[in-house]
This record gives C-alpha cells, sequence and structure tokens, in this order.
C-alpha cells in the first residue's frame, strides 16, 4: 500500500509543477496583455491630440481662406483698374509656376 501512496504522490508533485509551471506561463502572458493594452492606450490619446491639433489648424486655414476670398472678390467688384492690376497678379503668378516648373525639371534631370 505505500507504493500506491507513494506513486500517488508523486502523480500529485508531478501535477502540481506542471500546474504551477502553466500559472506563471499565463502570468507572463497577461502581463504582456496588459502592457500591450497599455501601450494602445496610450497611443489612441497621442492620435487624438494629433487630431485635435489638426482641427485647429484647419479652422484658422479656412477662417484665412474665407477672408481671402471675401478680399478678393471685393476686389474683382471693384473698378477696372483693380481688375487690369488683378489680370497681371494673375498672368505672372502663371508665368512664376511655369519658370518653377521648367527649374525643377532641368535640375532633376
Amino acid at each position: 500500500m505505500s507504493d500506491r501512496v507513494s506513486s500517488h504522490d508523486s502523480v500529485d508533485d508531478l501535477l502540481d509543477q506542471e500546474n504551477k509551471r502553466l500559472a506563471e506561463n499565463l502570468a507572463t502572458k497577461v502581463s504582456r496583455l496588459k502592457s500591450l493594452a497599455y501601450d494602445i492606450d496610450r497611443e489612441a490619446d497621442d492620435q487624438n491630440e494629433y487630431l485635435d491639433g489638426m482641427d485647429s489648424n484647419f479652422l484658422s486655414a479656412t477662417g484665412l481662406l474665407s477672408g481671402s476670398v471675401k478680399r478678393f472678390s471685393t476686389m474683382v467688384r471693384s473698378g477696372r483698374d483693380n481688375r487690369r492690376i488683378l489680370c497681371y497678379v494673375s498672368v505672372g503668378l502663371v508665368l512664376v509656376f511655369f519658370l518653377l516648373y521648367y527649374m525643377v525639371s532641368r535640375i532633376q534631370s
């Protein structure tokens, strides 16, 4: 009977060691998951701050553009001299664009 008790104790010891090993393995995995969840939370907070900053930048750009459009439409509706100046500025901007395009294409080739 002592052999049965001894073999039963050794099986219990083996099962206990296996349970401890599995519990440690599980604790390690839980720790990694907790760290990963914390990193995801921190990254989400950083991205939300970035998006909030972009939102305020877009709002300021929208305000700037709407003010420019108002000034432009006021200038177009005003006298003939302003229209002539507007045409000269437009032609000048187109020429500058093509000049820059030409220079960039020469540099790249």
